[in-house]
């Protein structure tokens, strides 16, 4: 049994194996309309969320699974009931578990207890399954889907915050080789899972990631501008300083214009229109938001394949 917890757990071969599964699935969904009948998911969620919640769920009901889920005000990990008790009536249930947590310690608790396949919907610490969908987003509109030698030869920007999203693109540089670069105030360090990462790869891969305090100069004949908010849940606090800091960091259509003219904007969503992206560059035609989000769809539902052992 596996789990989908953090991308640092899979070896190239293996993601890009998920990421080739969700392709087939995209361009020929009758095949695999049965292949979960019989099965069912939980989705165990801490937080609010529109494309988590809809891939995993409208991706197991297409392949014939069913799907329950629970909301932030009905388990309560850990404050209504321990997490071990959950995870272990869980596992009587159900035949994987998909959790959207505030805590990544949460679910790596869970998955200790688990007896079926856990999958990390987001954590405080990492978001695999977004980063993964975006990788396999990325191979398709650069038309190198199958090619990780080309793969290897990208530039990605993350501009702004460095939250879970940037630490799973992290791990997802290191295991592919593109090249990343973080353009972010000076006052933003890596999260410390980022740095963990970084320090245990070898030189060559450790020179592939960047910080960069100037947003025009990380994103010059960039292949990928990537951004994300700049307050996340949990964050609200701290929003009018941050609001402050990431200003020169905005992705509008001056910074774009340093990137390379056929560069791929992308946005995890939700977007903060006229804060961290502009409504201009979002619409334009550089943006591939949506298709990123739909694509969501198609590799939540290999992941599921690939964990129960339905390839």
């Amino acid at each position: 049994m596996k789990n989908f917890i953090c991308l640092s757990d899979f070896s190239q071969k293996e993601l890009t194996e998920i990421i080739n599964l969700a392709y087939r699935i995209k361009n020929r969904p009758s095949v695999f309309k049965e292949k979960l009948k019989g099965k069912n998911i939980a989705l165990i969620f801490e937080k609010p969320s529109l494309r988590t919640k809809a891939s995993f769920m409208v991706g197991a009901m297409k392949m014939g699974a069913g799907a329950v889920y629970f909301s932030p005000q009905e388990v309560r990990m850990g404050k209504r009931e321990a997490v071990k008790d959950v995870s272990r009536v869980i596992s009587g249930y159900f035949d994987a578990a998909v959790l959207r947590t505030f805590s990544h310690n949460a679910i790596l608790e869970f998955a200790q207890y688990s007896r079926i396949p856990v999958i990390n919907g987001l954590s405080d610490k990492f978001h695999p399954a977004q980063v993964l969908s975006d990788i396999f987003t990325i191979l398709e509109k650069k038309n190198i889907l199958g090619s990780v030698k080309k793969m290897a030869k990208l530039k990605i920007v993350f501009v702004g915050d460095p939250n879970n999203v940037f630490s799973s693109f992290v791990n997802a540089a290191l295991i592919f080789d593109f090249k990343l670069l973080l353009a972010a105030p000076k006052n933003y360090t890596l999260p410390k899972q980022a740095e963990q990462a970084i320090s245990a790869a070898g030189k060559k891969k450790q020179a592939n990631i960047q910080v960069y305090h100037n947003a025009a100069y990380a994103v010059k004949e960039a292949d990928v501008v990537y951004t994300d908010v700049w307050v996340s849940m949990g964050k609200e606090k701290e929003a009018k300083k941050r609001l402050k800091d990431f200003r020169k960091f905005q992705v509008n259509k001056k910074l774009l214009s340093y990137a390379k003219k056929d560069c791929l904007l992308m946005h995890c969503l939700p977007a903060h229109r006229g804060q961290e992206v502009t409504d201009e560059t979002i619409e334009g035609n550089n943006s591939v938001v949506f298709k990123q989000a739909q694509n969501r769809l198609y590799l939540q539902q290999a992941i599921m394949l690939y964990l129960l052992g339905k390839v």
